[in-house]
């Protein structure tokens, strides 16, 4: 008899990197996915399973227009105790430090029901940055049975926070799984955007900065910050081509978009699914971010990274020479990206494959460890 394992998430970054490991457990015979999607970003979480072969068996459909975090905290909490009873499931996997994460584990807790997390163990030590994500990982945290770590640094993190070596299997991350299967996609079949999409007018003779950011924790003066230097920038630089995909969350796009439009070099796009976005990065000739996963993802195609915030919780990064932290101080994000945009030597030092995150065989690492875990309780439940 086959084992429930039900897969929650609600995020376009979930999706991208728990969609390589939905595709491995769906090959084996022993587990029967159920993949639960809380509706949190639909039309981009869609857009990526889509890409990777896949579709959710249940969507919650929490969403609804200015919804605060203890609104969807508590949607959240009630829907998927429903779907728990409904599912029943051996085991729930969640996936980094989201809401959605730390609800599904805490519901999942109170029936009982053990809990994987995939990307455990990563801390900035600053439950503030970033805000709320940092509580929601170390919460998950405390209550997961499984901790399915990308590195050694993420493992010695559960360590000293008393999480058991048994409980503790170090993977590498899905997210360079995903990217890696998404580059050879693209490159076998010569993909490039379609002649519709506003990607297909940037100068391919020209290079270009691609911009992503959301961080609820540089709302307000710190997406005003960052908006001034990117136009700047934009100023000094004119043959040079600024991309940003803008988020869809109301406060991101009202600086952005306030602050940002009707500069010619300047390309304000709709969020992107995960071939376009691949696309950019393995185009773009720096990349600004605010995103985790864009931290782990670019340095893997040798892109120079500055990090729009004031700490990270993938010190891994850092190491290799090719992220760098910036913050959302207007002058330093100028200074940092000219100084990559004029100096060779200081572009290539950046522009260096770096990856400590694997080589994109982690979800077979994380399935192989499940397996024998399920193996494991399955026998003790019958030695009882």
């Amino acid at each position: 008899m086959a084992n429930s394992v039900m897969m929650v998430f609600g995020t376009r970054p979930e999706a991208i990197k728990m969609a390589p490991l939905a595709r491995v457990l769906r090959e084996w015979p022993e587990v029967d996915l159920h993949i639960c999607s809380t509706g949190q970003h639909r039309e981009m979480l869609e857009q990526v399973l889509t890409a990777f072969g896949l579709s959710v068996d249940q969507d919650l459909k929490v969403m609804t227009q200015n919804q605060t975090l203890n609104g969807l905290a508590r949607d959240l909490l009630g829907k998927l105790d429903q779907a728990y009873e409904q599912v029943k499931p051996d085991i729930v996997l969640v996936h980094g430090d989201t809401t959605t994460s730390f609800i599904a584990s805490l519901a999942a807790f109170h029936r009982h029901i053990p809990i994987g997390h995939v990307e455990a163990g990563l801390r900035t030590g600053n439950l503030q940055q970033p805000w709320p994500e940092e509580a929601n990982r170390r919460l998950t945290g405390v209550i997961a049975n499984l901790h399915f770590a990308p590195t050694t640094k993420a493992r010695d993190n559960l360590l000293r926070e008393g999480v058991p070596l048994e409980q503790i299997e170090v993977t590498g991350n899905t997210v360079i799984d995903a990217l890696l299967w998404m580059r050879e996609h693209l490159t076998q079949t010569a993909w490039h955007p379609a002649a519709d999409s506003p990607l297909h007018a940037l100068q391919t003779d020209q290079r270009m900065v691609l911009v992503t950011g959301h961080r609820r924790e540089n709302f307000g003066a710190g997406f005003e910050r960052i908006c001034l230097a990117l136009a700047e920038l934009a100023l000094r630089y004119p043959d040079v081509q600024f991309v940003y995909p803008v988020h869809l969350n109301p406060q991101v796009q009202k600086a952005v978009y306030g602050l940002l439009s009707g500069r010619g070099n300047i390309h304000l796009v709709a969020p992107q699914d995960y071939q376009h976005f691949v696309w950019l990065m393995n185009r773009a000739h720096i990349i600004l971010t605010d995103s985790g996963g864009v931290q782990e993802e670019a340095p893997a195609l040798g892109k120079p990274v500055l990090v729009l915030r004031k700490v990270t919780e993938r010190p891994s990064v850092l190491e290799g020479g090719t992220v760098k932290l910036v913050g959302t101080n207007t002058e330093r994000i100028v200074r940092e990206t000219g100084q990559l945009l004029d100096d060779p030597e200081a572009y290539q030092r950046m522009a260096r494959v770096f990856t400590p995150f694997g080589d994109g065989h982690a979800s077979e690492i994380i399935a192989e460890r499940l397996s024998r875990w399920l193996e494991e309780t399955a026998a003790k439940r019958d030695d009882a």
